[in-house]
């Protein structure tokens, strides 16, 4: 690895049984791969005794430091929180329940040393159920299928990047599996490597099957946003100007064939708008048209106006290194609790 900081981002979520082990096979590795370790662990509103392992493998170890959020806020946010502290110039992010394994580590920095910004895991042999196996291989072709970004397991909690990916690349909602489709919407060099996958030891799964109903919309907002995120007129004026114009031709054709059987009665007896099912769906067309075109100016004020800087989490507490306690301390002249 190329000299610089590495920080370890993990997020949890009631991993109280599986943090200590965690910490001790990311430290064996860090010692024997000369690692300058920076490890965050951000306590996304777990309900057991995750806080309290933070807190203290926080005091005997000052490479650790420890998030606690007010409330579970999603991974996203939990990402966001660590990115945000990461002191490295190497950022890589792994789940805690142990499914992800830290001997993998070495793997993901070679090949950010070999051009890469963003390197992806790809559990190519999964110990996981079928009916989780499945739909996630189809999830996963049709992400790369729509948006160009050719990964086999997007949805990998274990990944590597350069911290300018980090700095760029802003998370919320559920957007943390889409973050290499986002990176190469900016223009980073995505990749993947193989790692080997755990079987889980503790816990259970927190994914269901809402997991891909909003995978699917989320992947809509990504295509979204990758493809006319900065220009929403553009998709949404295109539809309302088709709706637009497919119902003033209706509504032209309609009128001139009223004129002329008012006329010369060449079309038979004369017609009644308000009787034919056509005119009432150019209006709607009209409508809609004028709905989508309207959408789409207000979507372009918004982004030319809004403020991009508020945190989507809110931060309870956090642990403090030994070295920063002495800093409070020089300061004030006594020790802060």
């Amino acid at each position: 690895m190329q000299n610089g900081k590495l920080t370890i981002v993990v997020p949890v979520c009631n991993e109280a049984e599986s943090l200590a082990a965690l910490h001790g096979e990311i430290d064996a590795v860090a010692r024997s791969e000369g690692y300058d370790l920076d490890l965050i662990f951000v306590d996304d509103g777990s309900r057991d005794d995750s806080w309290k392992v933070i807190s203290e493998l926080a005091d005997r170890d000052d490479r650790v430091r420890g998030i606690r959020f007010r409330r579970n806020f999603g991974k996203a946010a939990a990402l966001s929180a660590g990115f945000a502290d990461a002191r490295g110039e190497r950022v890589l992010t792994l789940d805690g329940d142990l499914q992800d394994d830290p001997h993998e580590i070495p793997k993901f920095l070679a090949r950010i040393d070999e051009g890469l910004d963003l390197v992806s895991g790809w559990k190519k042999v999964r110990h996981d159920p079928w009916h989780k196996v499945l739909p996630s291989r189809v999830f996963n072709a049709l992400v790369s299928r729509l948006t160009g970004v050719k990964l086999h397991d997007h949805n990998c909690g274990m990944k590597c990047f350069r911290r300018d990916v980090v700095r760029e690349v802003r998370l919320y909602g559920e957007l943390h599996r889409f973050v290499p489709v986002l990176a190469a919407a900016r223009g980073f060099k995505v990749g993947e490597v193989v790692i080997q996958h755990r079987a889980r030891k503790f816990g259970r799964s927190k994914y269901g099957v809402r997991r891909f109903i909003k995978g699917f919309l989320d992947l809509l907002t990504v295509k979204f946003l990758t493809g006319f995120g900065q220009r929403p007129l553009h998709v949404l004026g295109t539809l309302g100007l088709v709706c637009f114009f497919a119902g003033l031709v209706v509504l032209l054709f309609l009128t001139g064939a009223w004129v002329a059987t008012r006329a010369t009665g060449v079309f038979g007896p004369p017609i009644h708008l308000h009787e034919r099912a056509l005119f009432f769906y150019a209006l709607g067309a009209l409508l809609l048209g004028g709905q989508f075109m309207t959408a789409g100016l207000l979507a372009e004020m918004v982004i030319a106006n809004s403020n991009r800087d508020a945190d989507a989490y809110s931060i309870a507490e956090r642990t403090a290194s030994a070295e920063e306690e002495g800093a409070m301390e020089d300061a004030s002249g006594e020790r802060r609790p």
